[in-house]
């Protein structure tokens, strides 16, 4: 249109900022079907051990630029859950990505998974970062809410719990100005 040029420059950021749009408008889809009942789960047997460390695999890059150290703890004989595998890793990715995003230089963040009751799973992501303001924390997994701070969407948090509560789970957060955060949810085996 003569107002920009076709340059490397400008064609990578148009490109970069239609990425953002199209997760964007994914996000929305998602948490619009799972807010109203419609998500389809293709649910199958998992070994949530292993979703952990695959998930955690692919932020490991991200992590050591950051100067953060991932870990995961699983209960050894932990058995087979019936889930949909991409919907959990979503709500991992979705609570790992924040727990970077507000963890500094030399912290932690560690995956838990463990047998809660002979019916279900318990996952908790704890994170050495900032915290969650108190004001803040009742409201973390509403639509589009975000703290001053944040640079998201505030959808990440709100998709987690959502896709949580497609799997008949239940998810809550624990924090500490200063101290870091506790994500926990549990998923029925």
């Amino acid at each position: 249109d003569g107002i920009y040029l076709p340059d490397q420059a400008h064609l990578e950021s148009t490109l970069e900022e239609t990425r953002v749009l199209a997760r964007l408008i994914d996000d929305l889809r998602t948490l619009s079907l799972a807010e109203s009942g419609a998500l389809k789960l293709q649910r199958e047997p998992v070994e949530l051990p292993e979703l952990i460390e695959e998930t955690l695999a692919s932020f490991q890059a991200t992590a050591d630029l950051a100067g953060v150290q991932l870990s995961a703890d699983s209960q050894a004989d932990l058995p087979q859950i019936e889930v949909d595998p991409l919907r959990v890793r979503q709500v991992l990715s979705n609570l790992i990505a924040n727990a970077l995003r507000y963890t500094s230089s030399g912290g932690q963040i560690q995956v838990r998974a463990v047998a809660a009751t002979t019916d279900r799973a318990t996952v908790t992501v704890s994170d050495t970062g900032r915290g969650i303001a108190p004001d803040d924390l009742p409201h973390i997994f509403d639509r589009f809410y975000k703290s001053s701070d944040s640079r998201g969407t505030g959808l990440g948090l709100a998709i987690a719990k959502n896709l949580v509560v497609a799997h008949g789970g239940e998810i809550s957060a624990q924090s500490t100005l200063g101290h870091g955060t506790t994500i926990t949810f549990n998923l029925p085996k």
